[in-house]
């Protein structure tokens, strides 16, 4: 199956990722260093893995399937909000790492600034994956942070390895710019080589390939993978396929005055991206419904859909 067919319309949507419990402080003037900052803080389910999975539900996606590592103390929490998110949990718990933690300061501007503990995030391993996790599946989508650790690169690397001898799709979010640069782009592009679409926004992308802008990554890019989907923020995404740029889609626009947080923007358009793929969109179609999400996640604050929007815990 290529990536220009597109994955198969039946089945489940299988994402390999992470979860985490989000404390976004919503900040109005600038951080007062050595004082107080008056903020707006809550608590909420994230993780780019399971907000993306979230989304994909939200988008129409009826069977989506989560696969992460957990801390024991907020398992249940994570499990009963994934399922009233309409995505089927597959949560490993971890008896000794607690669950993965951000603290995302968030601007006037609703741009943010991520501090991150990876807690059991990353330590999602081999012994969690298992094949059969891919029975019904007809597509796995792969959250770049996992390939940011030896245990759970090595759990990812199984599962694509797995996907492609079962001929379903494989799409990767390279997921931060930060881990990243640490990691190094040539040693990440290794490690998702056989992936059929790449979902880098714009800093990742120019990283991933040393390019001057976003546009040059995304065709270089689509020489090392079937489809490379660059997103741009407010300025919608680029479609690239064999080293050419074949599509531009424009985002909804969003007025300044209901832009609340951006934290959940890319993941966002991932889930509705991938829903609207295995509902046979092409590219160009699959990424106008990505940038729709995007725009929407920005009004919310936290990663997840507005709709059903989750208690903190």
């Amino acid at each position: 199956m290529t990536a220009a067919d597109g994955p198969a319309p039946d089945g489940a949507l299988l994402v390999v990722g992470d979860v985490v419990t989000d404390v976004v402080a919503r900040h109005r003037g600038p951080l007062a260093p050595a004082t107080d900052t008056a903020a707006s803080i809550r608590t909420l389910p994230g993780g780019a893995g399971a907000n993306a999975a979230c989304w994909a539900a939200r988008s129409g996606r009826r069977d989506v399937r989560l696969l992460a590592r957990v801390g024991a103390e907020s398992a249940a929490w994570h499990g009963r909000e994934l399922a009233g998110a309409g995505v089927r949990p597959l949560l490993v718990p971890d008896p000794e790492a607690p669950t993965a933690t951000v603290i995302a300061l968030v601007d006037p501007a609703a741009e943010r600034t991520f501090l991150t503990d990876s807690g059991a995030a990353l330590r999602l391993c081999p012994d969690d994956w298992s094949a059969g996790l891919l029975d019904g599946v007809a597509a796995l989508h792969l959250s770049g942070y996992l390939f940011f650790a030896p245990p759970s690169r090595a759990a990812a690397r199984l599962a694509l390895r797995d996907a492609r001898a079962a001929g379903t799709p494989v799409s990767v979010d390279p997921a931060s710019a930060g881990f990243l640069a640490e990691l190094g782009p040539e040693r990440f592009l290794a490690a998702v080589a056989g992936a059929s679409v790449l979902l880098p926004n714009a800093d990742e992308a120019r990283l991933l390939t040393g390019a001057p802008d976003a546009e040059a990554a995304a065709r270089e890019l689509s020489r090392r993978v079937p489809l490379a989907v660059v997103t741009l923020g407010a300025d919608g995404a680029l479609i690239a396929e064999r080293g050419t740029v074949t599509a531009r889609v424009a985002a909804p626009v969003v007025p300044p005055e209901r832009r609340l947080d951006s934290t959940g923007a890319g993941d966002a358009f991932t889930g509705a991206f991938l829903a609207a793929r295995l509902a046979g969109a092409d590219p160009a179609e699959a990424a106008r419904a990505g940038c729709a999400a995007g725009s929407e996640a920005v009004t919310v604050v936290g990663g997840r859909p507005p709709s059903g929007r989750p208690s903190s815990v």
